[in-house]
């Protein structure tokens, strides 16, 4: 079982005054175990090496990559690509941080940040990592027989959504990479639940859930939006076309699982 004081925690940040301010904010929680790295490839091959760090905390411009290209080759490393991660950056335009999120980033963290807000980050770490208190948590709602739809373009994105979900206890996931490859699978296959994000090629999100609420078999099934989508007016649109809740990317673990379980 981890919790707080047993993480290993792979912190790389160029700047040794933010390296010194994180760090001591990591220690004041009880965590000692810290690889100061200056350089991605560094952190990479830390990463790497075993035994592993649980968590990696990174800044969004590094040397050598940004955190996006850090976050997108962990999740293309089969020995890395389920480490949980987290951004701590003073970036805060929409199409920066859109890859982060589409990677699956665990907290997007702004500079300066609060101790309060690293706790948070830190905890829904710990409900990734801890995957046996998670399960045993929820074994009675009998999740591996429920089915859900992942629907999303990104791949990483629902590799990762799809590893979350697995940690739960599901086992019975269907993919699709936007909302006209979803439709014939609705057709095909009654559905628990239906997971998906908003912007997608061919059909939106917001084209699917109008899809699923008028002309699809299953009307009545929950509908989970999982989404970056920051445009109030769009995320207005998709409550008036019946969405049953919506979720941020990043999301806290906790979050995400109460409404799974209030839906099933």
């Amino acid at each position: 079982m981890f919790d707080l004081q047993n993480l290993m925690v792979c912190l790389i940040e160029p700047s040794r005054t933010q390296r010194l301010i994180i760090q001591n904010h990591l220690r004041e929680m009880g965590i000692e175990n810290i690889d100061l790295l200056e350089t991605g490839e560094q952190g990479l091959a830390r990463m790497r090496e075993l035994p592993r760090p649980d968590i990696t905390i990174s800044a969004m411009y590094l040397p050598d990559m940004t955190g996006a290209e850090l976050v997108v080759t962990m999740r293309a490393d089969g020995e890395i690509r389920d480490m949980p991660y987290v951004l701590i950056s003073s970036e805060t335009r929409a199409q920066q941080l859109d890859a982060i999120r589409q990677a699956g980033a665990l907290a997007i963290l702004p500079k300066p940040f609060t101790t309060r807000q690293l706790d948070r980050a830190l905890c829904s770490a710990l409900d990734y990592l801890n995957t046996e208190e998670v399960r045993a948590e929820l074994e009675h709602y009998d999740l591996d027989t429920k089915r859900i739809l992942l629907v999303d373009d990104s791949s990483t994105s629902r590799h990762y959504l799809r590893t979350v979900l697995e940690r739960m206890g599901f086992d019975q996931i269907e993919e699709a990479a936007n909302g006209m490859s979803a439709v014939p699978l609705l057709q095909e296959t009654e559905f628990d639940l239906i997971i998906t994000d908003y912007n997608m090629p061919e059909m939106d999100g917001r084209a699917l859930i109008e899809y699923v609420r008028t002309l699809s078999p299953q009307m009545s099934v929950p509908i989970l939006m999982v989404s970056g989508e920051q445009d109030q007016t769009r995320l207005a649109a998709v409550e008036e076309a019946g969405v049953s809740a919506i979720c941020d990317k990043p999301f806290e673990m906790s979050t995400l699982r109460s409404l799974i379980v209030q839906f099933l």
